[in-house]
């Protein structure tokens, strides 16, 4: 093992590459995000050692991925080994899911956490430590759903434009390691969540809000605890950054209330005073100009229409043309797991909706396919959220429910007599059922209205095995 050094450094927060020099760097969380700070730490001479609460033995493809970098590891060790740590540390890196304001953070992590900060050592996020660094303007996407479609959207409009940028965030690429080298003309664009957002210290020049509803209560505790994380963003961008707010959702336009100075760009399905998106007459129109026909965007469902008209006005803000903006929105075939179309077997269509984490963003996916017929496979863990509304939107639109995960009790419950009911203990008994009671014609999707880790490690996971166990159906005929 490493030993630390104790040679005295800045215990300042790094405002460039050069801070982090022979600092002492504890990174918490060994994922996505710890891999890429501890690589980028490493390179920038900092003295790196790597916190996970998985063994070693579960970690070898992240230390692969170090390539060779003098990095430690300390791989499922005691807390007082990781206190210890803390207590040396210049400057702790933290993953997303890693806060001492997180319940789900393991307690004893958390009051270490809140140890050091009492302490004056400096805690970033990775996120954080790539705003602090780089020269790069910030298009930042946040919302409870929708997300990732519109971050991808916006950047495929860039694109299109010929825009410098880069993709980011939560969506799944850290960006610290491009930190300085992006320069003033690249566009970052990211997506940043919930557990992302606490930890800003600055804003984006283009914040874009999708929705602000309810969900990660278990994290936050209440609606309103949860919607103040979510004004962050808004916050830290204004007055100096343009805000994109949704005119349809309540959660925005709060957020706008309380935000007078704000510079703000409105976008919704009609056209209102001061939008500058909207759709009128078969028409998306983008700041007053028809940009293309409403037949011409391929993604199903008001909910991505709304998607679809925040990528636009953000792109058009960091400079994208009409021409691109059309171009973007007409080759866009939409990101995995959210309303993915999977195919047709024997006459009925299969979608994947495993993003669908909260009842609402659920029944969207079910009014996107209008008056067709629909078996619905949902369930999962539940979030602390009411599934009255779903069950309603399940019987009054669906042939069919098969239920999974320990929240199928209460929705059967609450669906009762009124369509159908099975339960199943597995995706792909899941989604034999689905297809014993569709009719061709029909859509078997797949919308949870629920979290995925009673069965799986993510909602990735889960409609990784949706996807399989439709690929293993027939392609004509009846199993």
């Amino acid at each position: 093992m490493m030993p630390m050094s104790t040679s005295p450094v800045s215990r300042d927060l790094p405002t460039s590459r050069a801070d982090l020099d022979g600092r002492r760097v504890l990174v918490l969380g060994f994922a996505r995000s710890g891999i890429a700070a501890a690589r980028f730490l490493a390179d920038a001479g900092a003295i790196v050692t790597v916190y996970d609460r998985r063994l070693a033995s579960e970690l070898a493809e992240s230390v692969a991925a170090l390539d060779g970098r003098p990095v430690t590891l300390l791989a499922g060790a005691e807390p007082g080994q990781v206190r210890g740590r803390l207590a040396e540390a210049d400057l702790v890196v933290t993953s997303p899911s890693v806060s001492a304001r997180f319940p789900t953070t393991d307690p004893w992590l958390r009051q270490a956490l809140t140890d050091a900060e009492a302490a004056g050592t400096p805690i970033v996020s990775e996120v954080d430590l790539f705003l602090r660094l780089t020269r790069a303007q910030v298009l930042a996407v946040t919302g409870t759903k929708g997300k990732t479609t519109t971050a991808s959207l916006a950047a495929a409009m860039l694109a299109a434009a010929r825009v410098p940028h880069r993709l980011g965030g939560n969506i799944g690429v850290p960006l610290i390691e491009e930190a300085d080298r992006l320069g003033r003309r690249t566009w970052a664009v990211l997506e940043l969540s919930e557990l992302q957002l606490p930890t800003l210290s600055r804003g984006a020049d283009i914040a874009v809000y999708t929705n602000v509803l309810a969900d990660h209560l278990d994290r936050h505790g209440t609606v309103e605890a949860y919607r103040a994380v979510k004004q962050r963003l808004a916050e830290l961008s204004t007055p100096d950054g343009a805000l994109v707010l949704n005119r349809d959702d309540p959660g925005c336009v709060a957020i706008a209330a309380s935000l007078p100075d704000a510079r703000i760009h409105w976008y919704g399905l009609e056209s209102r005073p001061g939008a500058d998106a909207w759709v009128e007459d078969g028409w998306v129109v983008v700041g007053g100009e028809r940009v293309l026909a409403r037949t011409e965007v391929p993604l199903r469902g008001e909910h991505l229409l709304r998607d679809v008209l925040a990528a636009a006005v953000a792109s058009r803000l960091a400079g994208a043309d009409t021409t691109a903006v059309a171009d973007a929105i007409r080759t866009f075939r939409g990101v995995p797991h959210r309303l993915e179309p999977l195919g047709t077997r024997a006459g009925i269509e299969y979608v994947n909706d495993s993003q669908a984490t909260i009842p609402i963003a659920a029944i969207a996916a079910l009014e996107a396919f209008g008056d067709r017929g629909l078996v619905v496979i949902a369930g999962g863990q539940g979030k602390g959220l009411a599934y009255d509304a779903f069950a309603d939107a399940i019987a009054g639109r669906c042939r069919a429910a098969v239920l999974i995960g320990e929240t199928a009790d209460e929705m059967e419950r609450l669906i009762g007599s009124r369509v159908p009911v099975m339960r199943a203990g597995s995706m792909d008994e899941a989604v034999s059922a689905a297809t014993g009671a569709a009719r061709a014609g029909d859509v078997v999707l797949l919308a949870p209205a629920a979290a995925s880790f009673d069965m799986f490690d993510d909602y990735a996971a889960r409609g990784d095995a949706f996807r399989a166990a439709v690929a293993s159906l027939p392609t004509e005929g009846r199993a």
